[in-house]
């Protein structure tokens, strides 16, 4: 009897199986579904995470547990061993705040016009206005890696270099070797790389490294980067810094694509930035937060901020965000760039996947005249995202913005100029992902001839491009049509 009793409740606890689950799956959602809401985050995004527990059983709740929460109130990480470098930071910035009313600028009347971005970009990164600064803009992958290996070899103290993509090829390979030998010869290397971006990194090309000298931090690491390859949150800086004088940062990784290009898509179009001069000290700084939050060193800043001579040169800020910061900064720069331009904006991005208020603010410019031009690849490296972007051509084309495709392979700068003398040139896509979530950062010109220089190859890139007719974009496949409005709706949780 015992025994016939047990079977008879296992029998009937069977029998209420998919009852059970079903309860306790929807119990989880709506908890999941509380908590989204609670956050406080942008209606879309809320809606989007909660469609989603709604649609996708199980996997819904996974997708979630990976990608969905924030932390950007909660502080990623610590700083506390940067307290006095970062209040010696903040003190500079409000002084500069305080100081930027008189600022003369040369008597530049179009810098003085956009004094605006940089209070903005004071208050919300403690973004320092410099104007000692030496600004070469590289383009592609050829003339970027050229200048990057000229300033290793030249390194006498040190060399800091954060990456979100290194990978064990030709130019890895290259960069590898460049960096065990300058450690051989006393110079002090440390390397930060993502540990999603960069999974593929063997350990083999690990162990060279550090069995030569050089230091190397994994970026948050994960344990299952195959699967959670667009994990929260990301580390998708590309940032050098040589004995403190000489930074880099823009659109290329370490990886062959951006010297050979994609089979079957082509060459790979991209800008990066070489800057000299006391700018150089910001990027600095962004690098010891963090190696600090790597390894636990706090590396003395007086070693390593390096005071520049007195010079005039191109008016600088650089500006860092990410979820341990206060403010989506470079998104709030975009934002103001856009919505208070004159005469015209000029935007580069290989995925357009906007916020809501960049959207509103490029289409609202656009309505009242602005010279809106946006440029896109034709072809991506990614298919969701692509199908995503395309969601946006029909009303941007309406509000009267003009839109251009890349065929001459991949395009993957990340540029925006505006008004004739402000240019920003950086690591943040115009996209959810870079703009709310990763950690990114950006050069901020205000300087006619980087503007210059910038517009013109952006123009040579339009030649190279197609201009997306309104009429005939409304004429696609009902196909594609479907399978941009469906990417749009998941393009929040990017």
């Amino acid at each position: 009897m015992p025994f016939l009793s047990l079977a008879s409740i296992w029998l009937d606890l069977l029998n209420h199986l998919p009852t059970i689950l079903t309860s306790g799956y929807v119990i989880t959602m709506i908890f999941i579904s509380v908590t989204v809401i609670m956050e406080n985050r942008s209606p879309h995004r809320a809606i989007s995470w909660i469609v989603v527990l709604a649609l996708i059983p199980v996997g819904g709740v996974i997708l979630y547990l990976f990608f969905g929460q924030t932390y950007r109130k909660q502080k990623i990480f610590s700083r506390k061993g940067l307290k006095n470098g970062l209040e010696h930071l903040n003190k500079l910035a409000k002084q500069q705040l305080v100081m930027v009313k008189k600022m003369s600028f040369n008597n530049e009347r179009s810098i003085k016009g956009k004094k605006h971005l940089m209070k903005l970009l004071l208050n919300n990164s403690s973004a320092l206005i410099t104007d000692n600064n030496q600004v070469k803009l590289l383009h592609n992958g050829d003339q970027t890696f050229a200048h990057i290996i000229q300033a290793l070899e030249q390194a006498r103290h040190h060399i800091h270099l954060e990456y979100y993509i290194i990978e064990d090829d030709k130019i890895g390979k290259i960069i590898k070797n460049l960096l065990i030998t300058k450690a051989i010869q006393g110079v002090q290397v440390r390397v930060i790389f993502d540990d999603v971006g960069s999974w593929g990194i063997s350990k083999r090309f690990k162990k060279e490294l550090k069995q030569n000298g050089v230091e190397i931090r994994a970026f948050m690491p994960v344990s299952f980067p195959w699967f959670t390859s667009r994990v929260n949150y990301r580390n998708h800086r590309k940032i050098i810094v040589v004995d403190g004088q000489i930074g880099f940062l823009g659109g290329l990784n370490i990886a062959d694509r951006y010297i050979d290009g994609i089979p079957g898509i082509g060459s790979w179009r991209d800008t990066h930035v070489q800057i000299k001069g006391d700018a150089v000290a910001t990027i600095q700084m962004q690098f010891i937060s963090h190696w600090y939050f790597c390894s636990e060193q706090l590396l003395p800043l007086d070693e390593y901020i390096i005071d520049n001579p007195p010079s005039q040169g191109v008016v600088t800020q650089i500006s860092a965000s990410g979820p341990d910061s206060d403010w989506e900064s470079i998104s709030q720069a975009y934002f103001t760039a856009i919505s208070t331009a004159n005469r015209s904006v000029f935007i580069a991005t290989p995925y357009f996947m906007p916020t809501a208020d960049i959207l509103t603010a490029i289409k609202t410019a656009a309505m009242k005249g602005v010279d809106i031009r946006l440029l896109i690849p034709e072809k991506s490296d990614t298919v969701i995202p692509k199908w995503c972007t395309e969601s946006y051509i029909e009303e941007l084309l309406e509000a009267g913005v003009r839109v251009f495709r890349f065929k001459n392979g991949f395009y993957h700068s990340k540029l925006m100029m505006v008004d004739g003398v402000w240019s920003s040139v950086g690591t943040a896509n115009m996209d959810f992902r870079s703009l709310e979530t990763n950690f990114e950062i950006n050069a901020f010109f205000y300087n006619r001839a980087i503007y210059k220089e910038l517009a013109s190859r952006f123009i040579q890139d339009l030649s190279r491009s197609v201009e997306i007719e309104i009429k005939q974009w409304q004429k696609r496949p009902l196909l594609k049509k479907l399978k941009a409005s469906f990417a749009r709706l998941f393009s929040p949780l990017m």
